[in-house]
């Protein structure tokens, strides 16, 4: 919402005393959490009022501290909803619910994007659509800072369910994020991101008890109630276990295992070693929620040798006694022979959040954020090819009606946005089809798409008023490579060509012409080719065009030149290979 710089942007004004003292009794009316004091903290004596319109047109009202610092804005014409901004959540972290992303994530929110379903780790309990929500990174065993407020698009129940289902779609519909255009309107926006707090602390820093702790946060997706089995985590112990509650919290996830992984495997897959068994299935089940509810950074805690089984084999035995496996004994050790997914503790389990869950994403979103660092290396060393156009002819007056720049070169997305502008400023748009222009009504526009011999019809779709304009322009092309400077030139750009011919009776060659506008020296070309293809090169003058070089190579090598060229930077999309051998073009 506040990708863009705010525009409209009235003068700040104080507020009156009595206005403070509205804005302050709807804070606390409307955020519950807060105590009476603070309300002085959050609505400082001072405070200024702003307004504001997004790039996107709406209006809102900002109110900011003393200092400089945004605190609360509304959004929509006559809103009286009191969003509390990135500084203000900094001061009271647990001022709105909470949903968690992998670091990866993050800088896509603050570019402008929303929080998606596959993005969410954690949440808290109880959330509903349209709520108002605070988005934190991702942090083992504790809870990030927000760093982003927005709505929910969808409830905790899909949360939940989301992978079962393969739910895809919006999380949060993202209202504003740390280092937005609001942001850095404020006089702190260089401060240090605050650091990770523990579960059970507040944002004032006091630890709350362990009742309040799990009524405000939850950590993970699945808020889960705690296992009747397990005891409470002791006010004295916190990040510790007694072992009757590991061995609770490990049968719960053999009982999840056998629930969910185990019961989709072939029976041909047991007998199973111990080891296999523990590590593939059991480990990875173990709840989420245990990490919250007793305070651990990591899943560590919940092993076997702190339980009170002390090892997998006795642990297993006890289970086979329960009836939800099947053990083969032998004098070392002892393998799983089968599960049982109709056992009444199987049947009866509440499907929870497990930690493999929690270290899959976050193993998929590292991944994700390896390969697009990968992509964008790949993308530095390869040559940048724009396509402009430039005011010409029958376009001038439209560019000088338009009030743009008529010796400026254009993307298409900037001829698109100038056309579009232009059409809504001089109200174009058919009443009765708005996929229409009336461009007969404007005579600048009239004349950037009339075509000599042909009557200008009264009414154009919008896309080929596009289309018009942009043919009747001069076309020019820029290449940009690292290391060189761009070059921008008048014309159409042409693709390498890469053909494979029969020359001298029967024997094929491919030929390689028009590389020298993406700054590729035959000669190099040459050497190269003959390397990697194992064959003779050579390199002749075309003729009739001057300053232009054929690189020719023995044998049917398109695939190799074209690999070739892609290493050394050419996009894929301006190479061009026929096979002329069999008159087909690839």
């Amino acid at each position: 919402m506040f990708k863009k710089a705010l525009a409209d942007l009235k003068t700040s004004a104080p507020l009156r005393s009595s206005d403070r003292r509205k804005l302050k009794q709807r804070v606390l009316q409307s955020f519950p959490v807060l105590q009476p004091e603070e309300g002085d903290l959050l609505v400082p004596d001072g405070l200024q009022s702003q307004k504001f319109s997004t790039h996107l047109e709406e209006p809102g009202v900002a109110y900011f501290s003393p200092e400089g610092d945004p605190l609360w804005f509304t959004i929509g014409k006559g809103s009286e909803e009191l969003i509390p901004t990135v500084y203000t959540l900094w001061k009271r972290p647990d001022l709105l619910p909470f949903l968690s992303t992998p670091a990866p994530v993050v800088p896509k929110l603050i570019s402008g994007a929303d929080l998606m379903i596959p993005g969410v780790i954690q949440h808290s309990p109880n959330l509903v659509p349209d709520q108002l929500v605070s988005v934190t990174q991702y942090h083992r065993g504790a809870i990030g800072p927000p760093l982003a407020v927005g709505r929910m698009a969808v409830s905790s129940d899909t949360l939940r369910s989301a992978e079962e289902r393969d739910i895809k779609g919006k999380a949060v519909y993202v209202l504003h994020t740390w280092k937005d255009a609001l942001w850095e309107m404020g006089s702190s926006k260089k401060a240090d991101v605050p650091a990770p707090r523990e579960f059970g602390v507040t944002g004032e820093g006091d630890e709350s008890n362990n009742d309040d702790a799990e009524a405000s946060t939850t950590a993970m997706q699945e808020a889960q109630p705690p296992d009747p089995d397990v005891e409470p985590k002791s006010n004295g112990a916190k990040g510790a276990l007694l072992p009757p509650n590991v061995s609770s919290l490990l049968r719960t996830a053999l009982i999840q295992a056998i629930g969910t992984t185990l019961s989709k495997i072939p029976p041909s897959s047991f007998p199973m070693s111990a080891s296999t068994f523990w590590s593939t299935y059991v480990l990875p089940a173990r709840p989420a929620f245990a990490l919250e509810m007793y305070g651990l950074p990591d899943a560590s805690s919940i092993d076997v040798k702190h339980s009170t089984f002390k090892n997998v084999k006795t642990f297993l035995k006890a289970s086979a006694k329960e009836g939800l496996i099947k053990l083969k004994e032998s004098k070392s050790d002892v393998t799983v022979t089968a599960v049982f997914p109709q056992h009444p503790d199987v049947l009866a389990r509440r499907p929870h959040r497990t930690i493999g869950d929690i270290e899959s994403k976050v193993k998929k979103a590292e991944d994700r954020e390896q390969k697009e660092r990968e992509a964008e290396e790949k993308r530095k060393g390869e040559i940048q090819v724009s396509e402009l156009w430039k005011p010409y002819g029958t376009t001038v007056p439209f560019f000088v009606a338009a009030e743009k720049d008529t010796s400026e070169l254009y993307t298409p997305t900037e001829i698109r946005n100038i056309v579009n502008d232009y059409v809504s400023s001089h109200n174009l748009i058919n009443a009765n089809d708005q996929q229409y222009i009336n461009v007969g009504s404007d005579q600048a526009l009239a004349t950037a798409v009339s075509v000599k011999g042909e009557d200008t019809p009264e009414f154009m779709k919008r896309d080929e008023v596009l289309r018009r304009v942009r043919a009747h322009m001069q076309t020019w092309h820029e290449i940009r490579a690292e290391g060189r400077d761009a070059l921008r030139k008048k014309g159409e750009l042409k693709p390498i060509s890469v053909v494979m011919k029969i020359r001298q009776g029967r024997k094929a060659c491919t030929l390689i012409t028009g590389f020298e506008p993406y700054g590729l020296q035959a000669e190099e070309l040459a050497e190269e080719l003959r390397k990697v293809c194992a064959s003779s090169t050579s390199v002749t003058p075309i003729h009739g065009k001057p300053n232009s070089l054929e690189v020719m190579v023995q044998g049917k090598q398109v695939k190799a030149v074209a690999d070739l060229l892609i290493a050394r930077g050419v996009p894929k999309r301006w190479i061009e290979t026929s096979d002329l051998t069999t008159s087909k073009k690839k």
